[in-house]
């Protein structure tokens, strides 16, 4: 592995068709965007860090707010995110590929670290790895890493519209070609269609602007556990987003491979 290039992809747009431009809205002083910056490299092995927006001129805000805050950003496809994700990691030359949604923007930096490094420690033996399939962390921590030559495999040979558009389900969906792994939640509750505080809706930004405003005050770090215990104890303001929970894009097709698991909203591309 000496040498080797982990490249962490956040893809962001303005256009969000459910909740426009939620990457710019405010949170705590900030952008949404910023502020899920500062939680993906506080990760200790995110390696180079990189959002993906389009060529749209939409999106040129993206790329000043990036160019601002000396941010590398690529500018690729508007709706192929798996090109977008391949021609990013190509022109950064990675050899592995982590995904992470910009609706995420309270991801847990232990979550990235703990899929990264169990991906890092069996590389002779996968090809990838994420926290989705089984899903266990609450709503909201997607992480998902591959090797460049898998999802090389995945740009050359996808061909239905679903697996352009959400980068990995070629991956995922084929379990007897691709080596996959998955990583649980340490605490071993499984929180994913319980808690949720991924970006979709005007709903789910309310939950997220109550936790940020009140976890930051003692520091930006705040993991799930202490997310979780407080929507726990504030039920009125977790209730807001509840009728999405559990809720996704994914409907397998007609005749799924082996092992297919749907995914959910949390990683809707962006």
């Amino acid at each position: 592995m000496s040498g080797e290039r982990v490249v962490t992809i956040i893809q962001s747009r303005v256009g969000s068709t459910r909740l426009p431009g939620k990457v710019l809205l405010p949170l705590g002083g900030r952008t949404v965007l910023e502020r899920m910056l500062e939680r993906v490299r506080s990760a200790t092995r995110a390696g180079t860090v990189v959002v993906a927006t389009t060529i749209l001129p939409e999106d040129d805000q993206i790329a000043r707010l990036c160019r601002d805050l000396k941010v590398l950003c690529f500018r690729g496809h508007p709706f192929d995110l798996l090109d977008r994700h391949i021609q990013t990691a190509r022109s950064i030359g990675a050899d592995h590929v982590v995904k992470v949604p910009s609706d995420c923007p309270l991801i847990d930096p232990d979550a990235i670290d703990l899929v990264v490094n169990y991906y890092l420690d069996h590389t002779v033996d996968l090809d990838y790895v994420s926290n989705l399939h089984p899903a266990s962390y609450p709503d909201g921590n997607d992480v998902e890493i591959m090797s460049l030559a898998a999802l090389e495999a995945a740009h050359a040979e996808a061909t239905a519209q679903y697996e352009r558009e959400h980068t990995t389900p070629f991956l995922w969906e084929r379990p007897d070609r691709f080596r996959l792994g998955n990583v649980a939640w340490p605490t071993g509750r499984d929180c994913s269609l319980t808690h949720r505080y991924v970006l979709d809706y005007a709903e789910d930004y309310a939950v997220i602007r109550g936790v940020y405003e009140t976890l930051s005050r003692t520091g930006p770090d705040f993991g799930c556990d202490a997310i979780v215990e407080f929507l726990d104890d504030l039920p009125v303001l977790a209730a807001l987003n509840a009728r999405y929970r559990g809720s996704g894009w994914y409907v397998p097709p007609r005749e799924p491979s082996r092992g297919t698991v749907p995914l959910r909203e949390g990683a809707c591309p962006s």
